[in-house]
Formats: C-alpha cells, structure tokens, sequence
C-alpha cells in the first residue's frame, strides 16, 4: 500500500503491452499498472508481442529486452520498421551505459535496468504516453464540469467528485473528444485490456456509475447504437 501511495494518482488512460517473460514479474507489474487505471495486455514472449501489436495500437510498449525466442531488439526494430506509433520502454538487466545506448540505438524511446521501482517504471510510462498524444490542456472544461488533468481531479459545481481509476478514463476519453461521439468499441479499446469479454456490459456499467456520480443535468448523452458523447439533453 505504501508504493501505491507514493506512486499518486491515476494517470492518464492509456493502453500498454508488457512483454515479459517472468510471470510472476509480469502478473505484479500489470496488477499496479491497472491500478493505476492503465488498460493492460501481457505477451511472454516476442512473437506473441507482435501479434499483439499487429491487431492493436498501444501507447506505450514495455519491453523486456531478453525474450526467448524473438528477441526485445528484433521486436523494436519491427516496431520501428512497421512505423509503429507506439513507444517502448526497454527493460533489461544489464544497465550498463553501453547497454543504454545500444538500446535507444535500435530505437527504443526509454530504457529501464532491472531491478527497477514500481513508481519509476509508472512515471516513465505516463511519460511516454504524453509525449507520444495529442497534448492535453490543464483542464478539460464542459460547462460546469471539469477534469484537471495534472492533478487528476474532477469537479462538478465546483465540488469533488470520486471517481475510479476506469471512470476517470471514460470521462477523459468522452471530454478529450470535444463533443463527438466515442463508440462503444474505442472505449473497450482503450479503457480496458485484451482479458475483457468484447460482449461485456463493462462500458454499459461504468458510465451508468459515472452518469450517476456526476448527478443531475446528464452530461453523458447515449448515441443509439453508436456509443456516447458529453452533451447536454435537448
């Protein structure tokens, strides 16, 4: 509890692969992730890395640099030669500057020694994820509600509201569109992670969670059969 403490608050939403071939170490690292409100997919080894990447595009890729199999440094030059828009985090235990460099030379955007701390690795990601999309202003402002970005707090009326890690993604996914609509798939894309039933009611169920902590007017109008958009009823 004290490492979840001191990582903070809840970052941006964002979907990340982490190939790596320790379960254990994987299993741990995604569980913090997601609790960070990160939608998270796990490839053991680099093949299966890219296939995932072959059917979804990531914010950021963490990517042990020795895999069995298809090596780390074949999966980022892929990555690389593919013109992925994805960015990689590389991990390795061997941290020498040699190591560093070779790493960043084949085109990886960071890298990471193992061991590593937990609330290192999360800032790295969060700012990999900045750099590599559309910039956010400070806030995200729809009437009189609001989600500051830095500080990953959410006002209505000028009063806190509590959201969870996945109800705080929806929201900045639904203000971050400025009024489209964002479909009930690109919600499922990038909310939640590849272990989710595509026919779960998950999205369904969370926004009505939202809509009923955000109160009254409605911010979240449902575009049938489309998805949702922030707006105000006609």
């Amino acid at each position: 509890m004290a490492l979840l403490r001191a990582i903070g608050h809840p970052g941006l939403a964002m979907r990340v692969l982490l190939v790596e071939d320790h379960p254990r170490l994987a299993e741990t690292v995604a569980t913090v992730l997601r609790r960070q409100g990160m939608a998270v997919d796990i490839a053991f080894d680099g093949r299966e890395a890219l296939q995932h990447v072959a059917l979804i595009t990531y914010d950021v890729v963490v990517l042990d640099r020795d895999l069995p199999g298809v090596n780390g440094d074949d999966v980022c030059r892929s990555l690389v030669a593919a013109g992925s828009p994805s960015a990689v985090l590389m991990l390795t235990a061997a941290g020498t500057l040699e190591d560093r460099l070779e790493g960043l030379g084949i085109g990886a955007d960071d890298y990471l020694a193992k061991p590593f701390h937990l609330a290192e690795l999360v800032a790295r990601i969060r700012a990999l994820a900045r750099r590599s999309r559309r910039p956010l202003p400070p806030a995200l402002v729809y009437g009189d509600l609001e989600l500051d970005c830095a500080r990953r707090v959410v006002m209505r009326r000028g009063e806190p509201v509590a959201l969870s890690p996945k109800e705080m993604a929806v929201l900045e996914l639904l203000l971050g569109a400025d009024g489209a609509v964002v479909s009930t798939e690109q919600i499922l894309e990038r909310v939640w992670d590849d272990a989710t039933d595509p026919f779960t009611n998950a999205v369904r169920m969370t926004v009505s969670r939202l809509r009923s902590k955000l109160g009254d007017p409605p911010m979240i109008l449902t575009v049938t059969p489309v998805g949702y958009r922030i707006g105000s009823a006609p």
